[in-house]
């Protein structure tokens, strides 16, 4: 999803020496295939856009698979890109790398300063090391290494598996579902009460851009909207665009995860980007798309 709209955005602004490869092209994982692509390629600029992720389910019940493949992903490719002469490298990580009760808005210096999010936990770390990496190669080499850290992300090309998506594309799937089956009633974890902030990847994309064409003067950025909304008020909003007409039900026995992620953007904002994108466009248009590629989803 990441990958794939950093590509859209960097060919509409007229790059075209872009090199992009699958997962099933390049295993990230393996440290000499990546220090031979990037010993072959040489490029100028690495954007880390590849991790394993999924919600709160793929990381419980996966916690060695989240921190070790994470690891090995960022590890080959920042020591790639120092021990090559990249000239820029722009690690991606995620919100949750702040600690669970940390206050909101949740600023960059909040980072390590108390306890994560246990669901995530393993995740989380995995990009702690991956900002702390890029942080120790400016500090040591003087390297133009920054970490951009997004908020939720959805848009087109997300994983819309209901064993390992984030609650954005699931209950899009959900709710088209039972739409599909009657207008029968959607369940959905939790009780609805936790607040969460989303940005549409093609926002994050612009970010990228930004951070492709300037040199940001800081290690470390929250991209964001600065605006959250519950999960029921979510849950509310996607079932109406989809038009489903049948009962949420909420189980409270499963797990609501952190209670408030929202991010302190404004670092990045001062620089010169902002996001375009409103949560209701940006819904409809992943809903589009996810109606027109079924075919790509469930293949």
């Amino acid at each position: 999803m990441v990958g794939s709209a950093v590509c859209r955005a960097l060919k509409a602004k007229g790059y075209t020496n872009i090199l992009g490869k699958t997962s099933k092209e390049l295993d990230l994982r393996n440290q000499q295939g990546v220090y031979d692509f990037v010993n072959q390629e040489r490029p100028d600029i690495i954007v880390d856009a590849a991790a394993r992720v999924g919600g709160i389910l793929a990381n419980n019940d996966n916690p060695y698979s989240f921190l070790m493949e994470n690891l090995q992903i960022q590890n080959n490719l920042i020591d790639a890109a120092h021990k090559f002469e990249v000239k820029k490298f722009i690690f991606l990580g995620s919100s949750c790398i702040y600690p669970k009760f940390a206050p909101q808005p949740l600023k960059e210096e909040y980072l390590l300063t108390d306890s994560l999010e246990p669901t995530n936990e393993w995740y989380a770390i995995a990009k702690i090391a991956g900002v702390k990496a890029c942080q120790a190669i400016r500090k040591q080499y003087g390297k133009d290494f920054v970490s951009l850290m997004p908020t939720n992300l959805y848009g087109p090309h997300d994983n819309f598996d209901l064993k390992s998506s984030h609650v954005l594309p699931a209950m899009i799937r959900k709710f088209h579902e039972a739409k599909e089956n009657n207008n029968a009633p959607v369940e959905l974890w939790g009780s609805g009460t936790p607040m969460r902030e989303f940005l549409h990847v093609d926002d994050l994309a612009q970010a990228v851009l930004f951070t492709v064409e300037n040199v940001l003067p800081e290690y470390l950025y929250n991209v964001g909207t600065g605006t959250d909304v519950t999960i029921k008020e979510l849950a509310e909003t996607i079932q109406n665009i989809v038009g489903h007409r049948g009962e949420i039900v909420w189980d409270t026995t499963k797990p609501d995860g952190t209670p408030r992620k929202l991010m302190d953007s404004s670092k990045m904002l001062s620089l010169g980007w902002k996001p375009n994108i409103s949560l209701n466009g940006g819904i409809e248009m992943t809903y589009d798309w996810f109606i027109n590629n079924q075919r790509l989803i469930f293949s």
